[in-house]
């Protein structure tokens, strides 16, 4: 006899539906699986095996076929274990229901209780558009599951549940979402904040213009001067995201396996720090079969590396592709994927192997060959996609002593959401969320001047050099600032402002 049930494969950060064909006919005894399965697949056997049997079901020993289709996509994980087994129990007479508008999600275990699955979110957004009525997942992930509209999710926990439910004999109800779960997101927690950093106001500053506009940053001091926490400090004055942008993150970090199992929705935008001793793969992603990596897990959000000059030169350069075009794109024999990777990208670094290169209290140590092969490791091309340029100095005693307090996270906060606010009234119907995401004929278009500011930008662009792309992010930059003067125009002094924010002498 011939069953069918559904079930979903997740590609990049899309999922495709995988129908589960069941036969069982006589013959020896057996249990083969075909459809491209990898091994934990193939170890579906075992547990689905061991699943039926302890769930007080009968496991027929007969000659069991099943097919996911489409044969020619691979299938990877254990996702495809409830549905093999209520196929088999369709299949065998055990069970007799209508399950054609039904998606099935879930991992067994020996005992036949469900477990957590990865990339749940893309599967059940995937079984809305294909009009499929109803998702069963795990109970552990349907908080996350209910995130989609318009889909009757069932949580479950065991395999004997389910099929109860299917049969009539026990109605399970519905999950229903906690409308508090999609509310007013919190600001980041974190031990930094603007309060507990005593002088630095300039970079302050340029931290809340880059917060504003989502601009690219890159500081430069001796060691010591609070480049790292002032950095850190960047999650505290973020605005929070849109419902848009939390869903993105969440299925980016469901696939991933990454969304804690309490966050069914990521409501702070992510900071991600990795270490300089990560690898090509490890930064942009990729692997036999491609998954996210540090670069689009800062979708939305921050990617932060600090001693850049440290970094591989090759792993460096992979970020001029996705910090200009907003996604990645990694290609393998079996196919391309696409992930998205709007972030904004801050860096920190030395200025010299030793660090104190320009200290006007230590003497820095280092030839002035090294020096300048130290700052040419990062390429012009990778320095000219960078907004903004800061310098970081060190720290006066009297200001470490000092008992004033400086200005809070949450005030600095307030103005940066303002600022977005503007900005995405100004950007309505275009796709885009805050000045960083402009193309040359947006800013043509959303950069009206103030009189005399024109000449000023043609001195500029002729003393400093500017590239069109340097050029046409000096304007971005001043229209951020702008934006938090709440002005409608670009006036000198925040254009004035934003060349000050362009790099001297480094590269």
């Amino acid at each position: 006899m011939l069953a069918k049930a559904r079930s979903c494969a997740v590609i990049g950060l899309e999922g495709a539906i995988v129908e589960v064909e069941t036969d069982i006919s006589p013959g020896l005894p057996s249990f083969t699986i075909v459809g491209l399965p990898d091994t934990a697949v193939q170890e579906s056997r075992e547990r689905v095996r061991a699943a039926i049997r302890n769930s007080g079901y009968e496991f027929p020993m007969k000659r069991i076929t099943v097919n996911l289709a489409p044969a020619d996509l691979k299938k990877e994980g254990p996702a495809y274990d409830l549905p093999i087994a209520v196929g088999i129990l369709l299949s065998s007479g055990q069970l007799e229901a209508d399950v054609s508008d039904t998606l099935f999600l879930g991992e067994l275990s020996l005992e036949g209780s469900v477990r957590h699955t990865q990339g749940v979110l893309p599967m059940v957004a995937l079984a809305r558009d294909k009009g499929l009525s109803t998702v069963f997942v795990p109970e552990s992930d349907s908080a996350e599951a209910a995130l989609i509209e318009g889909v009757t999710i069932y949580p479950i926990s065991s395999l004997a549940g389910l099929v109860d439910h299917l049969r009539g004999e026990v109605v399970m109800v519905p999950y229903q979402a906690d409308s508090t779960a999609v509310g007013t997101p919190e600001p980041n927690v974190v031990e930094a904040d603007f309060s507990h950093i005593k002088g630095q106001e300039h970079v302050k500053r340029a931290l809340e213009v880059a917060a504003a506009g989502a601009h690219n940053l890159l500081m430069t001091g001796p060691p010591g001067s609070g480049k790292t926490m002032l950095a850190r400090s960047l999650s505290t004055i973020l605005p929070g995201m849109t419902p848009e942008e939390s869903l993105e993150v969440t299925k980016i970090y469901s696939i991933s396996g990454l969304l804690p199992s309490d966050t069914p929705l990521m409501r702070v935008r992510p900071f991600r720090s990795p270490h300089y001793t990560i690898s090509h793969a490890g930064l942009v992603g990729g692997g036999r079969r491609p998954r996210p990596g540090e670069i689009t897990l800062s979708h939305r959000g921050v990617l932060f590396l600090d001693e850049l000059p440290e970094f591989g030169r090759t792993t460096l350069e992979v970020l001029r592709q996705p910090i200009e075009d907003k996604v990645v794109t990694i290609s393998r024999a079996q196919g391309t994927v696409t992930f998205p990777a709007n972030f904004m990208f801050v860096a920190a670094m030395n200025p010299c192997p030793c660090g104190f290169y320009g200290d006007p209290y230590k003497e820095c140590s280092c030839p002035s060959g090294l020096v300048a092969r130290y700052q040419k490791r990062i390429s012009g091309p990778l320095l000219d996609r960078i907004d903004m340029f800061v310098e970081v100095p060190r720290v006066d005693y009297e200001k470490l002593l000092g008992t004033d307090t400086a200005e809070p996270s949450r005030m600095a906060r307030e103005r940066v959401e303002g600022a977005r606010e503007r900005q995405l009234e100004r950007f309505r119907g275009l796709g885009l969320t805050s000045n960083a995401d402009m193309g040359p004929m947006n800013v043509r278009e959303m950069c009206p001047m103030d009189e005399g500011v024109r000449g000023l930008l043609q001195k500029a662009t002729q003393q400093l050099h500017l590239s069109a792309r340097a050029f046409h992010r000096v304007l971005k930059v001043s229209r951020t600032i702008a934006d938090l003067a709440g002005s409608e125009t670009i006036g000198m002094a925040h254009l004035a402002e934003a060349l000050q924010y362009r790099p001297r002498g480094l590269g």
